[in-house]
């Protein structure tokens, strides 16, 4: 029986069938007698000494293995190390390998990965600041001193006033995130195997699959609006106190579900990435991977979120610093119950620090998300052995049992 786990580089057992630590008997040294009988000279009686230690005199015979006089070695092998041929080791994974693997991966490949995430960075916010500047409308103010109804109309025309102001600007980040984590995610991939890659050869790896995963994130997107939305509708349609208290009660439990499916969902991109799933098929994978490991998917997720926030939040200090300076605006326009109007020097330095942090940002959390996908396969599914047969490693066939 085989206890060595699926990970276990072979070679680490006999395989020729010796066993060359089990010591045998001596042959006679006159050449009579049977093997393993007395040897004819004796030492004199009072005079025997245990056998002296290698190299003492002519002739002599190293000890066993495990005896006296040699130098002692462990009798069972500890489990060999798990092979490593790209940015990772092929085997279930840390929390810190993860993390680290996708840092690894984006320093190995910074000209594919970064060159691509600034391209469409820069895209990105340019696109962001005219529909800021030109498009959207600007924000309602609210009266401090309503009561009552009056308070509640003002607050719901603010939201919809903002959910409408922000729906555009995300939809143009969500579409640069979906292309940069198409190719983070081929990245991933080669950098997993040791493999280098180019952007062309991972635009054409990536190309024929990023309309399904536009499809995923949309169809993602509606329904957790979606649910959104029914807990929070009823409460605003009544129009009241209670339908206020209603409204906070349906938010908090719409919160919940949107957690749990975005969770269960978070693995959908890369299976439709690698796999070449269809996007429900693709949804249907990543439940199934995350079942038994939501709090852990979920941890890992919001440690990486966290991550990328406090990130956020070191490049933007200096930069908002810079955009108020830079506009001339007074600090106390940001404490008025009207919204502050931004002049083109406040958009153009805020969207330079908004290209930092997206540079940065998407890459490693698509990094993160495509190396817990693998992962969860390694632990549900030997991944690591198909990976090792891929990488070309020698000792890992067909024939080799999964653990």
């Amino acid at each position: 029986m085989n206890d060595s786990p699926g990970w276990a580089s072979p070679g680490s057992a006999p395989s020729d069938g010796k066993e060359t630590a089990i010591p045998r008997p001596s042959a006679p040294q006159d050449g009579s007698g049977p093997t393993g009988q007395w040897s004819p000279e004796q030492p004199p009686p009072g005079q025997w000494s245990p056998p002296s230690t290698p190299g003492s005199g002519p002739g002599t015979r190293p000890p066993a293995p495990g005896w006296g006089g040699g130098p002692q070695r462990q009798g069972w092998a500890g489990p060999s190390p798990a092979a490593k041929p790209g940015v990772i080791p092929l085997r279930p994974l840390s929390v810190g390998e993860i993390l680290d693997g996708s840092v690894a991966a984006l320093r190995a490949h910074w000209r594919t990965a970064l060159g691509f995430s600034l391209a469409v960075s820069v895209a990105t916010q340019i696109a962001i600041i005219l529909m800021q500047r030109y498009l959207l409308p600007k924000p309602t103010t609210v009266d401090p001193n309503a009561t009552g109804a009056e308070a509640l109309r003002q607050a719901a025309d603010s939201a919809r006033s903002t959910l409408f102001s922000l729906a555009p600007a995300s939809l143009v980040s969500m579409i640069a995130t979906l292309f940069t984590a198409s190719i983070v995610t081929v990245i991933i991939s080669r950098s997993v195997l040791g493999r280098p890659t180019t952007l062309s050869d991972a635009w054409a790896e990536a190309r024929p699959r990023v309309l399904p995963l536009l499809g995923l994130t949309v169809l993602v997107a509606v329904v957790l609006a979606a649910i959104m939305a029914v807990g929070i509708g009823p409460g605003l349609l009544l129009g009241s106190e209670a339908g206020a208290a209603l409204a906070f009660l349906g938010f908090a439990a719409a919160c919940v579900v949107t957690l749990w499916l975005f969770v269960s969902f978070a693995l959908a991109a890369p299976a439709l990435m690698l796999e070449r799933q269809s996007i429900v098929a693709a949804l249907r994978r990543s439940a199934k991977l995350v079942r038994g490991a939501w709090w852990r998917t979920f941890g890992i997720l919001a440690l990486t979120w966290l991550l990328a926030f406090l990130l956020a939040f070191l490049v933007s200090i200096p930069f908002g610093v810079l955009a108020v300076i830079a506009d001339g605006t007074d600090v106390s326009d940001f404490f008025n119950s009207s919204a502050p109007s931004y002049g083109w020097p406040f958009l153009i330095v805020t969207g330079i620090g908004e290209v930092i942090v997206s540079t940065l940002v998407y890459p490693f959390v698509a990094g993160v998300t495509a190396l817990l996908y693998m992962d969860q396969r390694i632990r549900r599914e030997a991944l690591d052995l198909d990976l090792a047969r891929a990488a070309g490693l020698p000792g890992y066939g067909a024939d080799t049992p999964r653990g």
